[in-house]
């Protein structure tokens, strides 16, 4: 069926980026004045960055340093529909809760080069150690008034092509949020108005007063602490343990026959999330040594969209964070034996539990708890984000990717570079587990 399961190729070590110049930048006209901007109960949690990658081949109307000059002025431009991205996090300490003061502080814009090609660092795909030089999410000498929220680097390779690496504060945007701010940096750097207008009002997601928890929540934990002291609390444990590295090529082709096996009738729709997600979440929970219980349970957790299953539908522009975590529970026992048809129910069903109410109902119990999301596995999707679809001056990237920290908790889900149907998994576990996990894999894909 075509499916392809690789080793992660040799990567290039070392890019060899120099930094040429760092500066701050600000909005380029007065902002509304605002002081603080309240942050939801979703933000509240997301207080760390995500780094995230876009690599454009050369084009002769706009080398890199026409690029950097081009992102310069758009993100000055930017940051007035975007002012918090300016701004700084700050602790409010009557509330104890986060919000962001809007105080016109400035982002951060770096201009580096490399002395590597584009097809000398192979594969991109691939996610590499090495991709963390392309991106500055901290800089001493720019944050003297406390930590960016957004740091944009241009990094120049030298057959011409360039790098695109945007540090961001998850507590400013999610995937979907994202990706219109980069359609709307894309439109500006090509001298045009804003894609899409954001939604900046947060207080959208605001809990209800009083809190009313209508649901029991097992995909939640509750902190131990104030949110206040625990401002960079993990939502899994990065454990410091020896992982092996693997991506699994799903082909269209696989897709099509993975489908049919889980079809409960000729005419149900299965879509491709439930279905690699259901797979990978047998095979993860089955290659553990927990397994050997039958009656363990596993949980696996993922990402939905609340904007449009809320009443009234939030706005599709909302610019902070509408993702709510959904849930699935398995047996052991049901895992192994059960037909996929019944795990994909089960993830489906996660996702239609999401209702308005029900996503009311975490936020509120996310008011009383101040917590995160908790199960065995998280599978989190950069598939159908569409961030290579953002079609700057220079065109589309040629790919765009988060920088990777391998986790044996997390399974990522990455577009493939070539063929938009197909989808890699990105596994990273102990030695055992792995080829646990990867004799699974080809196994239930194959009865």
């Amino acid at each position: 069926m075509g499916i392809q399961c690789q080793e992660t190729p040799p990567p290039l070590q070392d890019l060899k980026v120099t930094i040429q110049n760092s500066c701050l930048v600000f909005p380029n006209q007065e902002t509304a004045q605002r002081k603080s901007m309240f942050l939801s109960n979703i933000d509240q949690v997301l207080n760390f960055n995500v780094e995230t990658v876009h690599f454009f081949a050369s084009h002769e109307d706009f080398p890199p340093q026409t690029v950097a000059e081009k992102i310069k002025d758009a993100l000055e431009k930017i940051l007035v529909p975007y002012d918090f991205l300016a701004g700084r996090l700050k602790l409010n300490a009557r509330t104890g809760r986060l919000e962001v003061d809007c105080n016109g502080a400035g982002a951060g814009f770096v201009v580096a080069s490399s002395e590597c090609t584009l097809d000398e660092i192979g594969d991109l795909v691939y996610p590499n150690a090495a991709f963390a030089k392309l991106v500055v999410n901290s800089s001493d000498s720019l944050e003297k008034d406390g930590k960016l929220l957004c740091i944009i680097q241009v990094t120049s390779f030298k057959c011409g092509g360039f790098a695109l690496g945007i540090s961001t504060s998850h507590a400013t945007f999610d995937g979907i949020s994202f990706k219109t701010f980069l359609q709307n940096l894309a439109a500006l750097a090509g001298g045009k108005p804003l894609a899409v207008t954001p939604c900046n009002a947060r207080e959208l997601l605001e809990a209800r007063s009083p809190p009313r928890v209508t649901f029991p929540h097992p995909e939640l934990v509750k902190l131990q602490t104030h949110l206040g002291q625990e401002l960079n609390a993990p939502v899994f444990d990065a454990a410091q343990e020896a992982l092996d590295f693997k991506i699994f090529r799903l082909t269209s082709g696989n897709f099509s026959d993975m489908k049919e096996k889980a079809k409960t009738s000729p005419s149900a729709r299965v879509s491709g999330f439930n279905v690699v997600t259901a797979h990978i979440w047998r095979c993860k929970a089955l290659s553990q040594s927990e397994a050997q219980d039958p009656d363990r349970v596993s949980t696996i957790l993922y990402a939905v969209n609340i904007r449009p299953r809320l009443i009234p539908p939030l706005p599709e522009s909302y610019a902070g964070n509408a993702v709510l975590t959904a849930y699935a529970n398995a047996t052991c026992k049901e895992l192994q034996e059960g037909p996929i048809s019944k795990l994909v129910e089960r993830v489906a069903e996660g996702s239609k539990r999401m209702t308005d109410e029900y996503a009311r109902s975490a936020i509120d119990w996310g008011e009383i708890h101040k917590g995160f999301p908790h199960g065995d596995l998280l599978v989190s999707s950069w598939w159908k984000l569409g961030f290579d679809e953002v079609d700057y001056p220079w065109g589309c990237p040629r790919y765009s990717c988060p920088v990777v920290y391998h986790r044996k908790d997390i399974i990522l889900l990455f577009p493939d570079i070539d063929d938009k149907n197909s989808v890699n998994v990105l596994v990273a576990l102990p030695s055992k587990e792995m080829e646990k996990f990867e004799s699974l894999f080809h196994k239930f894909l194959s009865a």
